[in-house]
């Protein structure tokens, strides 16, 4: 039998975790045959002191391992396609996902929605000034540590991703800011790696309007369609700039 493709979804936060509720956006990819993991990586809530504090220091690290251990762990039991993993995340969910592509050769493609890719800009002034306190103990104080600020962001290791991608931004997010995203894809430019940029006017961190939930469910589902190889009509395909 054919083994189905499955996404990885880091959660925001990054301290955070999972909801145990119904996501109709995760409905939205299991009843089209995509199988979905949600990880709590260490420093998730709700699980002790001890799994909070395994993040402290090593945001982009123990996120990165935790959630490439589940995506081979369903692969080895037999419950997903090796061939065919992808990881997704949103916020501090999108710095997981961008620093899995660029730390690992786990996953066919990715979807990164309104990340952290710069930790070193993101610390001196491209979000408010609460974010900006909360890499001190995610990653260590700037002063201190500057080259693990550089060395982890997706934005200084994009010539290490090689596998398809898709990128959403609000244009008028505050928290993780558009330039972000442009640094990034400066990076990535000339590397011809297939990739789609949406930028949404009028949305910020988080997606509110229908125009663009609708917009960003059938770009992500285009992207595994092309990438996975499955046949997904009733919605337009997916441009991806090489």
């Amino acid at each position: 039998r054919e083994l189905p493709p499955y996404v990885i979804w880091a959660h925001g936060g990054p301290t955070s975790r999972a909801p145990l509720v119904l996501d109709l956006a995760i409905a939205y990819f299991t009843s089209r045959g995509i199988g979905v993991a949600e990880v709590d990586y260490g420093g998730s809530s709700g699980y002790g002191r001890a799994y909070r504090e395994r993040l402290r220091e090593q945001w982009g690290v123990v996120d990165v391992e935790d959630c490439a251990a589940v995506a081979l762990a369903l692969a080895d039991e037999g419950t997903a396609d090796r061939a065919r993993l992808a990881i997704r995340g949103g916020s501090a969910g999108g710095w997981t996902a961008a620093a899995s592509l660029a730390a690992t050769d786990v996953y066919a493609c990715g979807t990164i929605v309104y990340p952290v890719l710069d930790l070193t800009g993101w610390a001196s002034g491209e979000t408010h000034d609460f974010e900006s306190r909360y890499l001190e103990s995610l990653v260590g104080p700037l002063a201190e540590v500057p080259g693990r600020y550089a060395e982890r962001s997706p934005v200084a290791r994009a010539d290490r991703i090689a596998v398809p991608f898709l990128l959403l931004q609000g244009l008028d997010d505050v928290i993780c800011p558009p330039v972000q995203c442009e640094r990034f894809l400066a990076r990535m430019d000339g590397r011809r790696v297939p990739h789609a940029y949406l930028a949404f006017e009028g949305e910020g961190h988080g997606f509110r309007r229908a125009e663009t939930l609708v917009c960003a469910l059938e770009a992500e589902l285009s992207l595994y369609a092309q990438v996975f190889g499955l046949r997904v009509p009733g919605i337009r395909s997916l441009e991806l700039t090489r």
